[in-house]
């Protein structure tokens, strides 16, 4: 089958590189650079965890993401995941931190409880008596996202996929199977599958009552030279506590450490809109995280990165099918650890037709065992 990839981020990619392996004929176009650096999974660095509240169902599916990632890392022949663990510190009951907690419990999966005063003895950049409690889970760390994005491009292009950068989609002919360039050139498929990311509202207006764009901000800092060290060794930041929905990936994979938060971001209806860092943006981003981490003024900001993404109401994936084209989107910044499952599912529900399933795996909706064995024994 011929298959035109419409996006070229983590999920564009993946399902780019799943289905090469199934034996398709595939073309995977991006408007800018691979990576591109204005794309929600063209950052640095995301994180990968197993904590998910309690009966979203994502707790599932994430043993699922890191086997996918496992095979990918076979294929590109080298690892881009930080495995040094992730940590949470509870600042109010009911906050964020302790439903992950209680996730990790649903799950079942391994995690350390600490005391005030042990966490801060063993994480020194933390404010005394600013959190109730903290924990550590070694199952997380940092996926090296232009890393993996630079590979899986070469990686295509070696076997024998069209990898197709600056070639910007202004529209698609969904029962036709065309796609059209900005420069005006016609593209044809047998299925076209489109993971524009916060751009896919442009191609496909209609989806604006199930996706929203917001734009957001993350600040790169250098943290204070006595607390280098402690940071260098520290595992990811998931979640500060209390309702700032704040994470910190110490330096990782050659890049700095960043702090990002859920509480930085406005609502667009363009992508494109308002790309540029504000005066005073990072510095606002930064002191979101005091409490709990101490000092906080003594962390300078060395660079400020704006990315743009999509929401769900409920923020889960989501894919809607028209014509020849298949459209799947992520469920916020929260998709990236899931890109190379959501590559392979994808790929699989081209080549079966299964879309209802992959749509039910997708919002992470329990299946029968039976057909879930068979899903991925196909």
């Amino acid at each position: 089958m011929n298959v035109i990839v419409v996006g070229a981020g983590i999920a564009g990619l993946s399902t780019a590189w799943s289905l090469v392996k199934a034996g398709h004929s595939v073309s995977i176009v991006e408007q800018g650079p691979i990576p591109n650096p204005l794309a929600a999974s063209g950052d640095h660095h995301r994180i990968i965890r197993r904590a998910y509240r309690a009966g979203t169902g994502y707790g599932r599916l994430i043993t699922e993401a890191y086997e996918a990632w496992d095979e990918m890392w076979a294929d590109l022949g080298e690892s881009h995941l930080d495995a040094r663990g992730f940590v949470c510190f509870s600042r109010e009951p009911g906050d964020e931190a302790e439903e992950y907690r209680q996730g990790l419990e649903e799950g079942n999966f391994p995690f350390e409880l600490f005391e005030p005063d042990a966490a801060v003895k063993r994480w020194p950049f933390l404010e005394p008596g600013s959190f109730r409690y903290a924990y550590y889970s070694p199952e997380g760390g940092a996926l090296h996202c232009r890393k993996i994005a630079a590979e899986l491009a070469s990686w295509l292009r070696a076997n024998g996929a069209n990898v197709y950068e600056k070639s910007k989609v202004t529209a698609i002919d969904s029962e036709a199977g065309h796609v059209v360039l900005e420069s005006r050139e016609t593209m044809q498929a047998d299925r076209i599958v489109v993971t524009a990311g916060a751009w896919v509202l442009k191609l496909f207006p209609e989806l604006g009552g199930e996706l929203k764009t917001y734009r957001t901000a993350l600040a790169y800092v250098e943290p204070p030279v006595d607390l280098k060290a402690a940071w260098e060794a520290a595992p990811v930041v998931l979640d500060v506590g209390g309702a700032v929905d704040g994470y910190v990936i110490p330096p990782s994979g050659g890049a700095g450490m960043k702090f990002g938060s859920g509480l930085h971001r406005v609502p667009t209806s363009d992508a494109d809109w308002n790309r540029e860092p504000v005066p005073g943006e990072g510095e606002a981003i930064r002191n979101l995280f005091s409490p709990p981490i101490a000092r906080i003024e003594e962390y300078e900001v060395t660079e400020v990165v704006t990315c743009a993404y999509t929401f769900t109401e409920d923020e889960k994936f989501l894919a809607h099918e028209k014509g020849r084209c298949l459209v799947v989107s992520a469920c916020s910044g929260h998709g990236y650890k899931f890109g190379a499952a959501v590559g392979r599912r994808v790929a699989a529900a081209v080549g079966d037709g299964d879309v209802a399933g992959l749509k039910r795996w997708l919002r992470a909706e329990v299946a029968s065992q039976a057909e879930d064995v068979r899903r991925l024994s196909d």
